[in-house]
């Protein structure tokens, strides 16, 4: 393995560089991405358990903020819940944006090196071809030597670059999938609590109206 990694050149180093940015990215993200840490299940119930026991203070909004991207987008609805619909929702989106923000943390990385790595092995192929055709210029066809020299420096860089690419290309789609995935499932959540605050400050003003006619 080592010789064929010195057969490449020195454009073998960033392509190993792009391979180990690559493994560690897709690692980190697997980790980082797994649903109990992102959308676990049972918050809604835990949020409505709260809700219906008058637990809804700030230890139990601190709780649910620091478990998932989830509970820090459903306890910014929670904090702001006195307010109006829009300034739920706006609260919400903000929150929202910083989520999404870490959720994609790295895959910009990731789809970068999806990119750059066949560029990289396209240039070994070009400057293993200019030393295949130098050598031609030089020492003739007589040289099996140094053209193949050159050849197996274009092919190398090539199949490396190539190597690194599709997958991380295809890790790139994936965790971008799941990213949109847990995107859509925390709007759904959070709209329909946002439906449920509004209803519940309906139902206060309307029990305070009936208070005050009485």
């Amino acid at each position: 393995m080592l010789e064929i990694i010195l057969a490449g050149g020195w454009l073998m180093a960033p392509i190993l560089l792009c391979s180990t940015l690559s493994v560690a990215i897709i690692i980190e993200r697997f980790w980082s991405l797994r649903r109990s840490n992102v959308v676990p299940d049972g918050v809604g119930e835990m949020v409505e358990g709260w809700a219906a026991r008058h637990e809804l203070d700030l230890k139990h909004l601190n709780e649910l903020r620091s478990k998932s991207g989830l509970g820090r987008v459903l306890a910014a609805a929670l904090t702001n819940r006195h307010r109006s619909r829009d300034l739920i929702k706006e609260a919400v989106e903000d929150t929202g944006r910083h989520v999404v923000h870490e959720l994609e943390r790295f895959l910009n990385t990731l789809g970068t090196i999806a990119g750059i790595a066949p560029l990289l092995g396209l240039l070994g192929t070009v400057i293993g071809m200019i030393r295949v055709f130098s050598a031609i210029m030089i020492h003739g066809v007589g040289n099996a030597n140094e053209l193949a020299g050159g050849i197996s420096e274009a092919l190398i860089t090539t199949a490396a670059g190539l190597t690194v690419a599709i997958p991380s290309y295809f890790f790139y789609r994936y965790f971008r999938g799941m990213v949109a995935e847990y995107v859509i499932s925390m709007e759904e959540q959070a709209i329909n609590l946002i439906e449920a605050i509004e209803r519940g400050n309906i139902a206060h003003a309307r029990r305070v109206r009936n208070g005050e006619s009485s």
